[in-house]
């Protein structure tokens, strides 16, 4: 495989890879060394009081720069808007977070759709070949995300593939804790992606009642040695996923032309608009849920419909 560290041999040096904090030429050369763009998602939502808010994002971000910084490529500019409070989400914050303020950063589901559509015209426009869809968040619209990108995909020369959270389950000897939310594991693998976004001792003793801002179990096993080890696997995963792209690119052979802002319309009016009142983050709750009460915060968008 071409890495990035013998491309650095044939020329300029690069030592930044954010997109938002590159020169022109620099942008050039990374581009002309491997075409891949990670685009990181996430979202600002309560993950106990020991972890900072953007937590989703800031994990996405961090695997990206370090998959680029050892392969090759460009991390766009993270969004810390996403998916919430309506449907499943609000039904599972209700019984979570409960009524308190959960400082989100929550836009609904077609809003977030819209929005990757027009990064991915942009990228594509752009010249990438292979573009690596990164959301630290996860929910039910993982579904709808992975539908909606089979469908804009023939729009599109870029090829596009999408990883969801972090995979940490087998990382902690017990297995408890690893993949609950904002438990030991995610804690973890905060810790290692951003220190100053961690402080342990924030958070409440072991078996404390309450429902501490959705925090998980386990919080003060969490281990930044263990998380940068979970932080490398998964950088490490999502370069391969980038390398399977380039090559599906290269298969493919010339794609279509740009989608124009008029183009990224005519695609979101006529093959995503008809499917979003069947989309998975549309469903009002999971068999295992309840409604949020009528006098909780959480039943204000819990089942918005979409009028576009």
């Amino acid at each position: 495989m071409y890495t990035y560290s013998d491309a650095m041999e044939t020329g300029m040096e690069l030592k930044e890879v954010r997109w938002e904090r590159m020169f022109p030429d620099e942008l050039e050369t990374a581009i002309e060394r491997r075409p891949v763009v990670y685009l990181p998602y996430g979202l600002c939502e309560p993950h106990g009081p020991q972890n900072a808010l953007g937590m989703d994002a800031l994990r996405a971000h961090a695997a990206s720069r370090r998959a680029a910084q050892e392969s090759g490529g460009v991390v766009a500019p993270p969004s810390y808007w996403h998916v919430h409070e309506h449907g499943i989400e609000g039904a599972w914050a209700c019984e979570r977070v409960g009524e308190v303020r959960p400082w989100l950063t929550a836009v609904p589901v077609w809003v977030f759709l819209k929005n990757m559509l027009y990064h991915l015209r942009a990228v594509d426009a752009l010249g990438f070949h292979a573009a690596v869809v990164f959301s630290g968040h996860a929910g039910p619209f993982i579904d709808d995300v992975n539908d909606f990108l089979s469908i804009v995909q023939p729009h599109l020369a870029v090829r596009v593939g999408a990883i969801f959270g972090i995979g940490a389950e087998s990382r902690f000897p017990d297995a408890k804790g690893s993949g609950d939310h904002a438990g030991r594991a995610e804690t973890s693998v905060l810790w290692a992606s951003d220190p100053d976004c961690v402080d342990i001792s924030r958070a409440p003793p072991e078996g404390e009642p309450g429902k501490h801002f959705a925090m998980g179990e386990r919080v003060r096993e969490s281990d930044r040695r263990v998380g940068e080890a979970m932080l490398r696997e998964v950088a490490d995963g999502i370069a391969r996923i980038a390398d399977g792209l380039l090559a599906e690119y290269e298969r493919a052979g010339p794609g279509p032309d740009a989608l124009t802002f008029d183009g990224v319309e005519a695609v979101w009016d006529e093959k995503i608009r008809p499917r979003i009142a069947e989309m998975a983050a549309m469903r009002d709750v999971r068999p295992d849920q309840s409604p949020p009460p009528e006098d909780s915060v959480w039943r204000r968008n819990w089942k918005v419909r979409y009028r576009g």
